[in-house]
């Protein structure tokens, strides 16, 4: 989890956003809105994917522990 998150951190900082930032269009959507967008839902399904393999912590019972 760490992982992701650090490197959706280097993929959103300035200096890299700024190579997708052209004068280029998609169906009239600027490219550096795909990026962050792209990134944005990379990280999500990143996210969901993670949390559905690591294994759930069994529960403690009341008075135990």
């Amino acid at each position: 989890m760490f992982l992701l998150t650090a490197g959706g951190l280097l993929l959103l900082v300035p200096p890299l956003v700024h190579v997708f930032n052209h004068d280029i269009a998609v169906f009239g959507v600027p490219q550096i809105v795909f990026y962050l967008f792209g990134v944005w839902l990379a990280l999500i399904a990143g996210t969901a994917w993670l949390t559905n393999r690591i294994p759930a912590e069994p529960r403690q019972e009341e008075g135990e522990g």
